[in-house]
């Protein structure tokens, strides 16, 4: 059983910080990708951040000189640094790993249970 636990978030004024945190557990072989998508109330899921094995990440423009995304191989730990957070950051964030669970078995996807990040203005 593969799991996903996130951490960190909470409530912050505007311009404040967070750190998200994302650990997976579990029988796996090797974690792909890794990354954090937000739901706002009325809105669909979108992309934060997503960092790939060989250490690359994409940034949604909206996030792009605030967040910063990096991972803890050694530790199977995604992070999630949330600078000068905006009352618009207010989400629900989730943590997302595409996991190969061994040598031959192909990559499957899997989520946190979210955790929510509400900005004040």
């Amino acid at each position: 059983q593969v799991q996903l636990v996130e951490s960190g978030g909470g409530l912050v004024q505007a311009g404040g910080s967070l750190r998200l945190s994302c650990a997976v557990s579990g029988s796996i072989f090797r974690i792909n990708a890794m990354g954090w998508y937000r739901q706002a109330p009325g809105k669909q899921r979108e992309l934060v951040a997503r960092i790939i094995s060989g250490g690359s990440t994409n940034y949604a423009d909206s996030v792009k000189g605030r967040f910063t995304a990096s991972r803890d191989n050694a530790k199977n730990t995604a992070y999630l640094q949330m600078n000068s957070l905006k009352p618009e950051d207010t989400a629900v964030y989730y943590c997302n790993a595409a996991i190969k669970r061994g040598l031959w078995e192909g990559a499957d996807d899997y989520w946190g249970q979210g955790t929510q990040v509400t900005v004040s203005s």
